[in-house]
């Protein structure tokens, strides 16, 4: 490639298919013990539902690069495809969104991602399949930003690959934002990776998971996690807000307020780590990259999807333009 991306994202792709439950037909138990709250519909019956709506081309690394092409950045996506009908729905929707398609491997006689995500209110639960690609690393040049995420159960080998082209290319920034497989191999597995990271994003519960960590304490759990390896750490928690340590300084942004009620939070952390990340690519400090992420984390979540409310540049800025008076990054 002659091209030197700005951004390049890596990880899988999925098509979605959300299937709204009528609050009727369905309920949600939280148990006061502490355990996970749990969606119940009768067992064996037939479940009315009110609409399906299919996303094709998304998922964390998918919609992180479509973020940072609408914010002006060149963006490419490294992902597996199936050759069936979904993997050209979804090479046609990159195309479409002005992320680059060189490095997207269809795989004969092999299926594309496909999930079920169950909408309940403002919330999913997604029934989640990887197909079991052979993933390799094409020469993807030297991008400023490599924007790694989710893969599959079969990648690990595919990590040290990963690993190995960021030695021989160290000019290139990488953010790392772990997926659940991710997550699950523990830290000293994909140590290599955690190291390497300029930014490394999570939630708080990710970051005590990943931390074998119980603490509440915010700037406990940054330095924590700095003290692993990334350089700059990142952990939202929800609407208290996000936090961001680099070493020397600790910084608190509030959310951006919802002008009405949240429709879908799928892809509200994506957006969030992929408009930080694209701000920093675009020369902006952690300050102004930390005030411009929470607004299209707000977009993202007025729409069905990852991707329908991902802002361009000057739509965001006007939204910054116009926050209100306590919209403003703290140091702590």
């Amino acid at each position: 490639m002659s091209q030197n991306f700005d951004f390049i994202a890596l990880g899988d792709i999925v098509t979605d298919a959300f299937i709204k439950l009528k609050d009727t037909e369905a309920k949600v138990v939280c148990d006061t013990k502490g355990k996970p709250c749990q969606i119940c519909m009768n067992f064996g019956d037939k479940i009315p539902y009110e609409n399906v709506v299919v996303i094709p081309a998304v998922g964390n690394s998918p919609n992180a690069a479509v973020s940072a092409s609408r914010l002006g950045l060149t963006s490419a996506l490294v992902t597996n495809l199936g050759d069936d009908s979904y993997g050209k729905e979804a090479l046609e929707t990159l195309e479409k969104a002005g992320v680059k398609t060189d490095f997207v491997t269809t795989h004969t006689d092999e299926k594309t991602n496909y999930h079920f995500v169950l909408r309940y209110g403002a919330e999913r639960t997604i029934l989640v399949k990887h197909e079991e690609y052979d993933y390799h690393l094409p020469d993807i040049g030297a991008p400023k930003w490599l924007y790694l995420s989710s893969l599959g159960e079969n990648s690990l080998p595919f990590h040290q690959e990963i690993n190995d082209y960021l030695n021989n290319h160290p000019e290139i920034k990488l953010a790392f934002q772990p997926g659940t497989f991710q997550m699950q191999l523990g830290l000293d597995k994909l140590k290599f990776l955690y190291e390497k990271a300029e930014t490394f994003f999570c939630n708080k519960e990710e970051a005590q998971k990943i931390l074998a960590n119980t603490t509440s304490n915010i700037k406990e759990l940054l330095q924590a996690m700095h003290a692993v390896g990334p350089k700059i750490v990142i952990i939202t928690d929800g609407a208290e807000g996000a936090y961001v340590y680099d070493g020397t300084n600790t910084w608190h942004m509030p959310i951006y307020p919802d002008p009405k009620p949240p429709v879908d939070r799928t892809g509200a952390g994506d957006s969030f780590a992929s408009t930080f990340t694209a701000c920093l690519a675009l020369g902006l400090s952690i300050p102004e990259a930390l005030e411009r992420a929470p607004i299209n984390s707000m977009s993202v979540v007025q729409h069905i999807g990852a991707q329908a409310g991902l802002l361009p540049r000057e739509t965001l800025e006007k939204y910054l333009i116009e926050a209100p008076a306590g919209y403003k990054v703290a140091q702590i």
